[in-house]
């Protein structure tokens, strides 16, 4: 049995942006902050919510080491590290590893489109160069490429390998990977509106996109789910769909970086190629916040 990386919800958080593209770390700092203050169980850097695909390698390291220095231990760092070249990723997790982090976050080679053979030789490779705890991240409705159960179940005997963010949004198909892994990896939702079901099927809780505007209700509803009250966290889910809905009304993190400058906070734009909210989907985003008592 592994080691858990953590329990609850974590944040895929947000890289707040200067006007002029650059990252604004002191507005990185208060959201760190603000999360952990708010319940958050473990913070996610560089992941697609961190526009990690349009960070240089020079700032994408930064990021990490900034998010590990201002976390100081409070809860789990997890780095963002995954590439569709094996080699990068391998030396992004190495990079990590040096600096400090708690965990990895790799998504699966995109664009290459790797069989389910290639998988395993390309996590393989890795785990095998880094004592880091791994988590696999299935999103191929981004990445062109699947992780099947088995060949979940294939990686999970490797000791660094330790668990799932599973974005597939196939019920059926993590049932079976469930069914297939067993012990042998951790699962966490990778959608906010599957927390409550997958820590039904016996999943460990939530990478969210939703707790960058408000983790003490991510929190609260894995927490419920994980504590057997599965009625009480899916009563809580379902009241706040509509939000979850609006935050994914266009490509993610275009909608919840514009929530989280509603909130107050100086995220920034999105960098190109993601475009600002039309002003209709800014007020449909703007209403729903306020049906929530999240902005006034």
């Amino acid at each position: 049995m592994k080691n858990t990386i953590f329990t609850g919800s974590a944040v895929a958080i947000v890289t707040p942006m200067h006007p002029d593209g650059s990252v604004n770390y002191e507005e990185f700092g208060r959201l760190i902050d603000f999360q952990i203050e708010n319940g958050t169980d473990a913070i996610v850097v560089c992941g697609t919510t961190g526009e990690s695909a349009t960070l240089s390698h020079k700032e994408h390291c930064e990021v990490i080491q900034y998010g590990i220095k201002r976390t100081a231990g409070r809860v789990p760092l997890i780095a963002g590290t995954g590439s569709n070249d094996t080699a990068f990723a391998l030396e992004l997790s190495q990079e990590a590893e040096r600096d400090g982090a708690d965990a990895l976050l790799m998504v699966t080679p995109y664009y290459n489109k790797a069989s389910q053979a290639g998988l395993i030789r390309h996590y393989t490779h890795i785990a095998d160069r880094v004592t880091l705890p791994i988590i696999l991240y299935n999103v191929p409705s981004r990445t062109g490429c699947n992780i099947a159960p088995q060949t979940y179940a294939a990686l999970g005997q490797h000791q660094n390998i330790a668990a799932i963010k599973e974005a597939n949004g196939d019920i059926s198909a993590i049932a079976k990977t469930f069914a297939a892994c067993g012990d042998l990896l951790d699962i966490y939702s990778g959608n906010d509106d599957q927390t409550t079901a997958i820590c039904a099927l016996g999943g460990k809780g939530i990478i969210s996109v939703a707790a960058n505007i408000c983790p003490r209700v991510m929190h609260e509803i894995a927490a419920k789910a994980l504590a057997g009250d599965f009625k009480g966290s899916a009563k809580l889910q379902l009241e706040y769909l509509s939000l979850m809905n609006a935050l994914f009304m266009d490509v993610n993190p275009i909608p919840v970086k514009e929530a989280v400058n509603l909130l107050g906070f100086k995220a920034g734009d999105c960098r190109m190629p993601l475009s600002p909210l039309s002003d209709g989907q800014l007020e449909i985003l703007r209403g729903e916040m306020k049906k929530f008592g999240l902005i006034s």
